[in-house]
């Protein structure tokens, strides 16, 4: 099984695996949380499509993981009334990223949802399952409820050393399987609540989530 690989899934559902950056030209000494901010906010700056720089994101994620331990040991165990637990590891005003690690107990499984903005997770614990979907729009809604049909278009079993990167659009659900808890490393844009939603694909609705 070949390990840290790099993906990167759209809104028609489908995934491709992208180049991944070797470890050790990511080396880094005293590459802390604070520089890792600042290089994104950098790089990200004046541009209106933040997606485009997935990849270069995707490297700056490999680049903390590989080279910051205390992100790698910040997680909560998961609740035992949910099955998650969410640690945000860095929140100011203003600033336009959300930063935390998720903790996903074995079995626990998420809805099926998009998330308004792009997304990069990394695996750093246990493995996590993504199915991935694909939205059939119909024009007619009524207060804030579209009747939706989406299609299961395949998924992927992520393992420590994966990232996942998503564009706005992407829809998937995922699962924690093995015997393990899933921790995972996740940094998403600001997002737009209009465009957040959750789907049920059995009556056919999206709703904002």
């Amino acid at each position: 099984m070949k390990k840290n690989r790099d993906w990167l899934v759209t809104g028609n559902g489908q995934y491709q695996a992208c180049k991944t950056a070797r470890e050790w030209d990511l080396l880094r000494e005293n590459y802390r949380v604070h520089r890792f901010l600042t290089e994104l906010e950098n790089l990200l700056m004046d541009t209106e499509d933040e997606s485009k720089y997935l990849p270069e994101i995707r490297t700056l994620v490999r680049r903390l993981i590989v080279n910051s331990y205390w992100v790698q040991s910040q997680y909560l165990e998961a609740s035992p009334q949910t099955g998650t637990s969410v640690l945000v590891l860095y929140d100011e005003l203003g600033f336009p990223f959300t930063v935390q690690t998720v903790t996903f107990a074995p079995g626990t499984k998420s809805n099926i949802h998009n998330h308004g903005t792009w997304g990069v997770i990394a695996i750093l614990k246990g493995q996590e399952k993504n199915t991935f979907w694909k939205r059939e729009s119909n024009p007619n809604s009524e207060g804030g409820i579209e009747q939706d049909k989406i299609e299961q278009t395949g998924d992927l079993t992520l393992f420590p050393g994966d990232i996942i990167s998503f564009t706005p659009d992407a829809i998937h659900s995922v699962e924690a399987i093995g015997n393990e808890p899933t921790v995972t490393f996740n940094i998403y844009g600001e997002t737009d609540p209009t465009q957040r939603l959750e789907f049920d694909p059995v009556n056919h609705i999206a709703r904002r989530f």
